[in-house]
């Protein structure tokens, strides 16, 4: 599937999802978070070197952008890895378990990957701002990790 494109409503989805104010066996609606901006990052893999370097930044950053929007991080990774990652590195932020890759799918995200000559399929580092009418403000393709802070920042 394709990226939704600017201005056109962000796809719904409920989802499991852990950290931040969320437990262990709650969800996450899209739809139930209108009227407030939400920052959608999706990113490869749990404690990875640059998915760690991702989730630190927005940490660190984290004064600054959580008056400004609900960030929820996607990766195909369970609860349980999820939860580990969280308590790890201390993300004040949920992550969404999306196993069942609906939601990577659903924002064209899972993309065909290559590495050492190998491909594969995969999760592309890209973030979706959502406007609080339920619309994609910005989309932010192939983010550096060290760089994705300033970008959603500056597309909030």
């Amino acid at each position: 599937m394709s990226k939704p494109a600017l201005n056109s409503p962000a796809p719904d989805f409920t989802a499991p999802v852990i950290g931040g104010k969320y437990k262990a066996g709650d969800t996450v609606t899209l739809s139930a978070l209108r009227g407030q901006n939400v920052v959608l990052y999706f990113y490869p893999k749990d404690d990875t070197p640059g998915c760690t370097k991702q989730a630190c930044a927005l940490r660190d950053g984290w004064k600054e952008i959580s008056k400004k929007a609900a960030v929820f991080g996607v990766s195909i990774d369970s609860v349980k890895k999820h939860a580990k990652f969280i308590q790890k590195y201390e993300l004040p932020f949920p992550l969404i378990a999306d196993e069942d890759q609906k939601i990577v799918n659903a924002y064209g995200v899972w993309v065909e990957k290559s590495m050492y000559g190998k491909t594969y399929m995969g999760t592309e580092r890209s973030t979706f701002v959502i406007d609080k009418n339920g619309k994609i403000s910005a989309v932010l393709e192939k983010v550096k990790p060290d760089e994705h802070l300033d970008a959603v920042l500056a597309a909030l």
